[in-house]
């Protein structure tokens, strides 16, 4: 398989890649590092752009900016490297952070949690007016997210356990029901993580401590399998004019030894398959 390096800034968890259609650039994290970087494919140039506090994902607002789902609960909107916070804290998440994050069709947010010290993850809805609702407790770590292409149902991963959900999902309303499982991956075949959804309708899972990224069908049967020079392979995301191009994340930057030559790299590929534009988040708008 063909895949180009874009960037390798050796990160420690690369995460969160995400298409931002209005300035045609990648943008993707370094979570416990704090940074988030940009790539712009019409020049090859790349940088970073934020150097702050943890950051688990982000999204993009309908204004362009992005807003950034931080520690502690926190949730900001980021500028021209201007922060303005829309929640400070979540008291229930003081010790721990936000994980993956996803905009649904509305502008609102699903956005999850890691467990803290006390207590498992959780699953919030962050609506565009500002209010923020626990959808789901219990999570080992919330991860991957996506939609279907008739709107009607959300993909969820929860990692420790293994599975991809799925939901039936009301646009109207953002309400969750009937969860059931989508795919549960081996024991033995790496974890699930972050995730997107092509054009087809055909769901893309990648593989932590399992070097890969895996393409299922919308009935959950596995139909390709793609390898990484990194045991972490971390999240994908479409992009390009035309929504052919793959970017492709991975962790572990600080051990090549042991992850791998490719750890912590950015990584682009182009099947000739297509992707989907990410919905733009509209809170606070």
């Amino acid at each position: 398989m063909d895949f180009e390096l874009i960037a390798d800034y050796n990160c420690v968890v690369g995460e969160g890649p995400i298409w931002h259609p209005i300035e045609n650039r990648v943008y993707w994290a370094d979570i416990p590092r704090g940074r988030i970087f940009c790539y712009d494919p019409a020049t090859g140039q790349h940088r970073p752009i934020y150097e702050h506090g943890e950051v688990g994902g982000f999204t993009v607002q309908s204004d362009g900016s992005l807003l950034l789902f931080m520690g502690r609960g926190a949730v900001a909107s980021l500028r021209d490297g201007n922060l303005e916070y829309l929640i400070c804290e979540i008291t229930e998440e003081r010790d721990t952070r936000f994980n993956d994050v996803i905009a649904d069709p509305a502008g609102r947010v699903f956005c999850g949690t890691m467990p803290s010290p006390d207590h498992l993850g959780s699953l919030y809805r962050l609506d565009t007016d500002g209010t923020i609702t626990q959808v789901l407790d219990g999570v080992g770590i919330s991860n991957g997210m996506g939609f279907s292409i008739d709107r009607k149902q959300m993909y969820f991963t929860d990692s420790p356990t293994h599975n991809i959900y799925v939901f039936d999902y009301a646009v109207d309303t953002g309400e969750l029901s009937n969860r059931r499982v989508f795919v549960n991956t081996e024991e033995n075949d790496g974890i699930p993580d972050g995730m997107t959804v092509d054009a087809e309708g055909y769901v893309w899972s990648a593989r932590w401590d399992g070097s890969s990224l895996v393409r299922y069908s919308p009935k959950g049967e596995q139909v390709s399998r793609i390898w990484f020079p990194a045991r972490k392979v971390s999240s994908v995301i479409f992009g390009g004019d035309d929504y052919t191009d793959m970017y492709v994340t991975t962790a572990g930057g600080e051990d090549k030894t042991g992850e791998g030559p490719g750890a912590g790299c950015l990584y682009r590929m182009n099947l000739g398959i297509r992707g989907k534009p990410e919905f733009l988040s509209k809170v606070g708008l």
